[in-house]
């Protein structure tokens, strides 16, 4: 829908891009948490996932998270999920229209003939600006869903964030941090390349996915067909960068263990590498994919809601301008 907005005269301004991510990123936050819930706890499980272990299923994870701490726990980390979403939301979509309008502004013939790599490119430029300014909400949920709620260590997001920097000191905040920006880049980029690709070069041309815009009588994709992009967007991007992920989820918890001790094993690294090794040699090379179910359930709706939230949300804006 992206590439039908820029032929007409109608520009998504950056107030309207910072709106439609922000309200994109709280949406799918809201629907969503609960599979971030269990991908956490999976993958910061360090015994094989079988039967006898903490977590050996989905539902059986489901079924023991709500008997043993309650079912909002499905909601851990909810708050400072939505300030991670709607600030993460905010500046990715933000950055990456603006940069894309720069681009077809300086050339218009070459941005048409290296499109698609100039969606991953500028989606992984967004994502790495949205993942900094960010990244505390982020490490703060995960101690959040990370703690046993029978035991806790803080008693909610101000409480997090205010014990951590006082014990633990400002880079606590950005534990993780460097696997982070390792995946999110090239996680964006091929979500964004993905996505427009299918919207605009498969979808467009298919009748039954069409949308025929008011604004200017645009062929635009439908929300159907946003969906579907999104989703197979969602799995792709996923699929490729999900150690990086494990790693991330692993590191944040650190100087934590001793909050956690019910669930099993903990593990102790001095950094990334270190992390990498030891995941490897005690659990095995796969141990990097641990929570891949529930995460990649959470990678395809969010994706797909992500992305059809936040181009809904565009297109209304653009017939309120027509």
């Amino acid at each position: 829908m992206v590439q039908s907005v820029q032929s007409t005269n109608k520009k998504t301004t950056l107030y309207e891009s910072a709106v439609a991510g922000g309200m994109a990123g709280a949406i799918t936050r809201a629907v969503a948490q609960p599979l971030d819930v269990l991908k956490i706890r999976f993958q910061l499980q360090l015994e094989p996932i079988r039967n006898g272990s903490k977590y050996s299923s989905i539902l059986q994870a489901v079924s023991s998270i709500v008997k043993e701490e309650g079912i909002l726990t499905l909601w851990s980390g909810h708050v400072p999920a939505q300030f991670l979403s709607i600030s993460y939301g905010i500046l990715q979509f933000s950055v990456f229209e603006q940069l894309t309008q720069v681009c077809q502004s300086s050339d218009l013939q070459f941005y048409n003939a290296h499109k698609h790599w100039i969606n991953f490119s500028n989606g992984g430029v967004a994502a790495a600006v949205g993942t900094v300014a960010s990244f505390p909400f982020d490490t703060v949920r995960t101690r959040l869903i990370a703690e046993q709620k029978t035991k806790k260590a803080y008693k909610g997001f101000t409480h997090a964030i205010t014990s951590m920097v006082r014990t633990e000191g400002v880079g606590a905040l950005y534990k993780g941090l460097t696997p982070t920006l390792g995946q999110i880049a090239p996680h964006a980029g091929i979500q964004f390349a993905v996505y427009r690709f299918l919207t605009d070069s498969v979808f467009k041309k298919i009748p039954f996915f069409q949308r025929q815009a008011t604004v200017h009588s645009v062929v635009e994709s439908s929300l159907v067909a946003n969906i579907i992009a999104g989703s197979i967007a969602g799995f792709v991007s996923k699929t490729a960068i999900y150690p990086f992920d494990l790693v991330k989820k692993r590191l944040q918890i650190q100087g934590f263990q001793q909050h956690r001790q019910s669930f099993g094993k903990q593990m102790y690294c001095t950094g990334l590498l270190d992390c990498v090794k030891l995941t490897i040699t005690v659990e095995g090379f796969l141990a990097l994919y641990k929570g891949y179910g529930p995460s990649m359930l959470k990678a395809v709706l969010v994706s797909a809601m992500h992305f059809a939230v936040y181009d809904e949300i565009k297109h209304m804006f653009l017939k309120l301008k027509s």
